[in-house]
């Protein structure tokens, strides 16, 4: 059976930002998942996300720890993480779970 995008977001709820108890999906950090068909019935998935600031000391194990955390998934040969800045990331891309986490709301 194929990976979807949901599989990959459920995936992703457990990497998180060391800075903030919240994982990356519900703070708004996972913009495109791009999912392409590789070798046999493997895919490859393509991740864009961003972080909550652009001079994150943390952006290299983020990234590393999305990597590992998509090639785990059953199905997906390989995995990349693309880190971007336009849109630059703003609270009001946080999901209401994580606002109740912040105890924003």
């Amino acid at each position: 059976m194929p990976v979807t995008e949901q599989d990959v977001l459920s995936a992703l709820k457990s990497c998180y930002d060391p800075e903030i108890p919240v994982n990356i999906v519900d703070l708004g950090l996972i913009y495109k998942v791009n999912l392409a068909p590789a070798e046999g019935s493997k895919q490859d998935v393509t991740v864009d996300m961003t972080l909550t600031a652009q001079g994150c000391p943390e952006h290299v194990n983020i990234s590393a720890q999305v990597k590992s955390r998509l090639e785990q998934l059953p199905g997906i040969r390989n995995a990349a993480v693309n880190v971007v800045w336009t849109p630059p990331w703003t609270p009001e891309r946080l999901s209401p779970d994580a606002r109740r986490q912040l105890g924003i709301e």
